[in-house]
């Protein structure tokens, strides 16, 4: 398989909102996550960090520009892989361990990382068999009801365990934005990994529906609207109590 220069590796896109779209578009689009850099007037704000395969910070030059915080809205693999390269660094406080001591199984790294996950492989020397995620503990600890102050923007931590203990979203109620990692995007959702919870998936989805929300970046695909929003989570309300 070809091996990609790491100036070509991540892909950069601006949208509304000051927020611009981070991504490693040579890792196939089920395990490809977002990363989503935020614009302040104070300070930046960045959820998520990649896999960590190539540097973000030397790559990706808006990330370096001003004051970041880096938020992890959850601590699998493709998720926290370049938290490590910035000072501050925050995640909710059921899985400050695991951003702490990561391991090739407590981030999902086994069984996850292949070779089969990518459509062109990072460049030298990347291997997927000695692929680690590198331990950076947090300099802030986040729980549900905190917020995230940019200067001009405030976004609200909404705990969502489910798909994992630790899981957050990212509320800004001035512009109806939401961040929602992985407990919700609109592609098929993982909830069978070794610390998801199924009663507690279900009491995130039904709080997250009560939410305004006008517009959402989630971990994985293409951001979506809120009607959007609101219809997958009925939906998968639904298939749930067809089950039960």
């Amino acid at each position: 398989m070809r091996r990609i220069a790491p100036e070509d590796w991540y892909a950069v896109k601006r949208l509304d909102d000051d927020v611009t779209a981070i991504s490693e578009p040579f890792i196939k689009e089920f395990y490809r996550c977002n990363i989503w850099h935020v614009r302040g007037r104070e300070r930046d704000m960045l959820v998520d960090s990649g896999m960590g395969v190539v540097s973000l910070r030397r790559w990706v030059p808006i990330v370096t520009e001003r004051d970041l915080i880096a938020i992890a809205s959850h601590t699998h693999f493709d998720h926290i892989g370049c938290h490590h390269e910035f000072e501050c660094r925050a995640v909710h406080a059921a899985e400050a361990d695991l951003l702490a001591y990561p391991t090739r199984a407590n981030t999902l790294a086994d069984p996850y990382v292949t070779d089969e996950i990518f459509d062109a492989l990072p460049p030298e020397p990347y291997c997927s068999e000695c692929y680690a995620v590198k331990g950076a503990g947090a300099t802030r600890i986040l729980e549900d009801g905190d917020t995230i102050d940019l200067g001009d923007r405030v976004f609200e931590v909404i705990h969502t365990p489910g798909h994992s203990p630790g899981g957050i979203a990212l509320w800004e109620r001035k512009t109806g934005v939401l961040f929602s990692g992985d407990i919700l995007y609109d592609g098929p959702l993982v909830e069978d990994t070794y610390h998801s919870n199924a009663e507690h998936y279900l009491s995130s989805m039904e709080r997250l529906l009560k939410i305004p929300v006008r517009l959402v970046h989630g971990g994985h695909f293409q951001s979506f609207s809120g009607e959007r929003y609101r219809q997958v989570i009925k939906d998968w309300l639904t298939d749930k109590q067809k089950t039960l």
